[in-house]
């Protein structure tokens, strides 16, 4: 069957209608709101970390987002360190814990870290945390939630199309389908 130009329109709109209206409970994602307010709403549990990292605590020394997860060209991703930048302090700083011995051996072995991503998007969406983070100065937190003063990181912020297409919306950005999926 092969729809008009008009039928087209209509059905991308009404599949848009749909995911809106659905918003999180279709596309599966966890809600948004305080740690203690989305509790009350499903069970979290935070991916199992090869080694444990508190962010609040490197956040409160001082660490910055960029300082770990830089954004490399082509900048689709914000990267993880590699296990000589969380040495360069803890070479004497908890050098005595299992997890930073962990973290000795790998940097020794040149093994990378294997982290458990937390915010993901589905291979066909087209994402740069170079458009976002760097060149539109969006801050971190206004995706991925308050890292900052979390000890572990779960999946507070929906990655889904409609809170993608909402916050284009209301930051006056681009929402056309090609400018996050391949129209090939």
């Amino acid at each position: 069957m092969h729809l008009t130009k008009p039928q087209t329109v209509l059905a991308l709109a009404a599949i848009w209608a749909l995911a809106f209206a659905g918003g999180m409970a279709l596309s599966g994602q966890t809600p948004q709101g305080s740690p203690a307010a989305i509790a009350e709403k499903l069970p979290l549990s935070p991916p199992e970390q090869p080694i444990p990292f508190d962010h609040k605590l490197h956040v409160g020394l001082g660490a910055k987002c960029l300082d770990c997860h830089a954004i490399k060209s082509p900048g689709f991703a914000a990267g993880y360190p590699p296990a000589a930048t969380c040495m360069a302090c803890h070479a004497a700083i908890k050098a005595d814990s299992p997890p930073v011995q962990k973290l000795a051996e790998a940097e020794k072995s040149r093994t990378p870290i294997e982290w458990v991503k937390v915010y993901k998007v589905p291979d066909y969406v087209w994402f740069s945390h170079q458009t976002h983070a760097v060149d539109a100065k969006v801050a971190c937190e206004v995706c991925h939630g308050p890292v900052a003063e979390r000890k572990v990181i779960f999946k507070e912020r929906p990655t889904s199309m409609v809170s993608c297409m909402d916050c284009h919306a209301q930051h006056e950005a681009p929402n056309d389908c090609d400018l996050c999926h391949n129209p090939a």
